[in-house]
C-alpha cells in the first residue's frame, strides 16, 4: 500500500486524483439545478484530526464532498453529523437505551442503597434505516421509515462497577419521520423488540440489512459452554439468566451465540428468529452476498475462525451448509495475503440445531484429555483461549459442529488464527468483500508452539482491512463443487495501520492520518466508497473513514468524543432522494484504558463528556446517486 500523508485527504469516484486539494469554488453559482445535469461523481475531501479540548469531546465533520455533474460543473458542500437521538433520551415516554427483561419491565440497578434506577445503555452499535412498505403516516408530514438499533451492552451500574454482560443486552426499533424536502431525520417513537420468543439477546454487536429488507443482528462472544458446565460462575450465562429471566435456575450457554434476524411489519410490530444452523460463534455481523444465500461472518475475538453459510434457498437462513476456511499463506507484506480452501462442516435446519441446544451439554459433543493422546486432536480456540486436546463422540458430528463451531472446525483442520475479526462488507460490482481485522496480532503472529501456525505475519496493533476476492466454480477441501458463486478465494491487505514507536503529545500511538483498529465497515456501491470506523484505544479519538475503492483515497470524515468507539456504520444510498452514513459514539468518555493520555487532557475530557449517553446519529450532505 502507498504512504498517505497529510491530514487533508481527497477521495474521487470516476476521474483520477493526482494530489490532495482543497476546494472553495462553486461553479453551480445562479445555475439552475435542472441545468447542471446527473450527478457524474462525488469527492470527499478530508477534515483534520481534533487539536482543542472542544473538538475532542464532540462528535463533528468538518469534511467536504465536491460534486461533479455532467455537464461539468461542481458544487462543494458541507458535510455534518447529526444526532438523532440520546440513549437516555425519552422518546414517546422510552428510553431507546432501557434493558427490559422477559416481559419487557425495565431491568432496576439497585447498585446504590435507596437509589434504584433503571439500566440503560451507552453503548448503541448497529443501525438499521429500513423504509417498510404501507408504513403508516408519522403525524409530521415526512416519510416513514423505522430504524433498528443495538445496544450492545451497559458499562457500568450506578456504583461504578462493570455491568458488561450481566445485564441483558437488546435492540430498539425506532419510528422516524424523513422530512420529504431536507431529508432531515427525526425520531417519533421508540419501542424495544421482544426477543422473549428466543431466549433473550445475549451482546448484539454489529448487523447489517438483508437484501429482503429484514435486519440481522449478532450475538457476540458467545459464552464458553466448558467452562460453564464445569463451573457456572465462571461466565456470564447465570448473572444473565437472573436478569433476564428473574430466576436463579441455571442457564444455558447454547442458547446464545447465534444470528437473530428481525422483521419490522408496516405497523410497526416485530418478528424475531434465531438462525441456530449459521452456527455458534462470536458473531460481529453476517452480509449476505447478492444470490441472497451465501453469508460471511466476522468472528470477534482471539484465536477465531472464518466462516461461510450457504443458505438452501434464496431470502431463507433457516436451512443451509455451513464452512470454515483454511488459510495458505502467500505472503507477509502489506498486511498479508493467502488463499483460501474450504472445510465442510455440515448441513442442519434451525429447527435440529434449536433441539440439540436444548438438550446437549459441552461434555455429551467431546472426550478430553489434558496432554497429547492417540485419537485427539489439540486446538486452541476462543473462547478458551487455551491449548485443548478434543475427540467427538460417535454421532455428535453435527450437533458438534453448530453447537461448538469453532473447536470443531478446528479438528477438521480449519484455520483458528484470526485475531478480532470485525465487519465484512461487499462490493457487489467488483465482487470483491472488505473484512476488519482490528489487531494484527496474537495467534496471527509466527508461533511454532501453537498447535497449528498458518498465518504468520508481522505484528500490526493498529489493524488491518482486509481485500477478499469472491469467485465461483469453487471446490471444498475434499474436491466437492461449492454451491455458490460467491466463494471467498482469496485475501490480502489493502488499508494498514502504522503503529508509534512511542506515543505523541496528546497519547495517540498510532499515526493519526491512517485508520486504527478498523471495525464498522459499510460500503456504497454508488460512491464506490468503503466506509471504515474506528474502535481504537490508539487514538485518543476515534475516526470514521472514507476510502475510494478506485482512486485509493482515504479520507477522515468524522470524529467521535474522546473514548467513543464509532459503531452503527451503515451506507444508505438512496433512500427517496437522500444518502445518509449512520453513525453511533458507544461509550463516549471511556479513557480509564487509554493510559497514554497526559494525566491533565484526560481530566479536561472527562469533564466535559457525557459518559452516561451513547449518541446515535448519522452524517448528512452527500448527494444521492440515482
Amino acid at each position: 500500500m502507498k504512504k498517505l500523508v497529510g491530514p487533508i485527504l481527497s477521495l474521487s469516484l470516476l476521474l483520477p486524483v493526482v494530489a490532495p486539494v482543497t476546494v472553495q469554488a462553486d461553479s453551480t453559482q445562479q445555475v439552475p439545478e435542472s441545468a447542471r445535469g446527473s450527478i457524474k461523481s462525488v469527492q470527499f475531501i478530508g477534515m483534520e484530526a481534533p487539536s482543542t479540548v472542544e473538538e475532542r469531546t464532540q462528535a463533528y465533520s468538518k469534511a467536504q464532498v465536491e460534486v461533479t455533474y455532467s455537464n461539468g460543473m461542481k458544487k462543494s458542500i458541507p458535510l455534518s453529523y447529526n444526532t438523532l437521538y440520546k440513549s437516555t433520551d425519552e422518546i414517546g415516554g422510552m428510553n431507546p437505551g432501557l434493558a427490559i427483561d422477559v416481559n419487557g419491565k425495565p431491568i432496576m440497578d439497585t447498585s446504590v442503597p435507596g437509589k434504584t434506577t433503571p439500566f440503560i445503555s451507552d453503548d448503541p452499535d448497529s443501525n438499521d434505516l429500513l423504509q417498510v412498505k404501507g408504513a403508516p403516516a408519522t403525524g409530521k408530514g415526512g416519510n416513514p421509515l423505522y430504524l433498528v438499533t443495538h445496544y450492545e451492552y451497559i458499562t457500568k451500574d450506578a456504583s461504578g462497577g462493570s455491568a458488561y454482560g450481566i445485564v441483558p443486552a437488546s435492540m430498539s426499533l425506532t419510528t422516524v419521520d424523513q422530512n420529504k424536502k431536507t431529508g432531515e431525520l427525526s425520531p417519533v417513537k421508540v419501542k424495544k423488540i421482544d426477543f422473549s420468543g428466543v431466549d433473550g439477546l445475549w451482546i448484539p454487536c454489529n448487523g447489517s440489512q438483508s437484501p429482503w429488507n429484514t435486519h440481522l443482528g449478532s450475538e457476540e462472544y458467545e459464552p464458553d459452554a466448558r467452562a460453564y458446565e464445569a463451573d457456572p460462575t465462571k461466565t456470564y450465562v447465570g448473572p444473565f439468566t437472573k436478569s433476564y429471566f428473574g430466576t436463579n435456575k441455571p442457564g444455558n450457554p447454547y442458547h446464545y451465540g447465534f444470528l437473530p434476524e428481525v422483521t419490522v411489519k408496516p405497523d410497526g410490530s416485530t418478528k424475531v428468529a434465531k438462525h441456530y444452523s449459521m452456527g455458534r460463534i462470536s458473531r460481529e455481523l453476517v452480509k449476505v452476498m447478492p444470490d441472497e444465500r451465501t453469508t460471511y461472518m466476522g468472528d470477534d475475538g482471539s484465536s477465531t475462525m472464518m466462516f461461510m453459510y450457504i443458505a438452501d434457498k434464496a431470502k431463507d437462513l433457516s436451512a443451509g451448509t455451513l464452512y470454515a476456511a483454511k488459510w495458505i499463506q502467500t505472503s507477509d507484506k502489506d498486511g498479508g495475503a493467502a488463499n483460501l480452501n474450504w472445510i465442510k462442516l455440515g448441513h442442519a435446519t434451525d429447527a435440529e440445531v434449536k433441539e440439540y441446544a436444548d438438550k446437549l451439554k459441552f461434555s455429551d459433543l467431546f472426550e478430553t484429555a489434558d496432554k497429547d493422546t492417540p485419537g485427539f486432536t489439540k486446538i486452541k480456540t476462543y473462547p478458551s483461549g487455551k491449548d485443548e486436546w478434543l475427540k467427538v463422540k460417535p454421532g455428535m458430528e453435527k450437533a458438534a459442529a453448530f453447537l461448538e463451531s469453532r473447536r470443531y472446525g478446528a479438528i477438521m483442520g480449519a484455520t483458528s488464527e484470526f485475531n478480532k475479526m470485525e465487519g465484512v462488507t461487499l462490493n457487489a460490482k467488483d465482487k470483491k468483500l472488505y473484512i476488519a481485522m482490528s489487531y494484527l496480532s496474537g495467534a496471527m503472529q509466527a508461533d511454532d508452539k501453537a498447535p497449528t501456525d498458518d498465518i504468520k505475519l508481522p505484528k500490526i496493533n493498529a489493524g488491518v482491512t482486509f481485500e477478499v476476492s469472491l469467485t465461483n466454480k469453487q471446490k471444498d477441501s475434499k474436491g466437492k463443487k461449492i454451491d455458490s458463486d460467491y466463494v471467498a478465494s482469496s485475501m490480502n491487505g489493502l488499508i494498514v495501520g502504522e503503529d508509534m514507536s512511542a506515543p505523541d503529545a496528546v497519547g495517540n500511538t498510532a499515526v493519526v492520518d491512517k485508520i486504527a483498529n478498523p471495525d464498522n465497515l459499510s460500503f456504497s456501491e454508488k460512491t464506490r466508497t468503503l466506509f471504515i470506523g474506528e474502535d481504537s484505544g490508539m487514538h485518543v479519538n476515534n475516526f470514521m473513514w472514507a476510502y475510494n475503492v478506485d482512486t485509493k483515497k482515504l479520507s477522515r470524515i468524522l470524529s467521535l468524543p474522546a473514548g467513543a468507539e464509532s459503531t452503527g456504520l451503515q451506507a444508505v444510498d438512496n433512500m427517496n432522494g437522500f444518502m445518509y452514513v449512520m453513525s453511533n459514539a458507544q461509550h463516549p468518555g471511556d479513557l480509564e484504558e487509554m493510559k497514554t493520555i497526559p494525566a491533565d487532557l484526560k481530566a479536561q475530557l472527562a469533564a466535559k463528556i457525557d459518559s452516561k449517553a451513547g449518541v446515535v446519529g448519522y452524517i448528512s450532505g452527500i448527494p444521492a446517486i440515482k
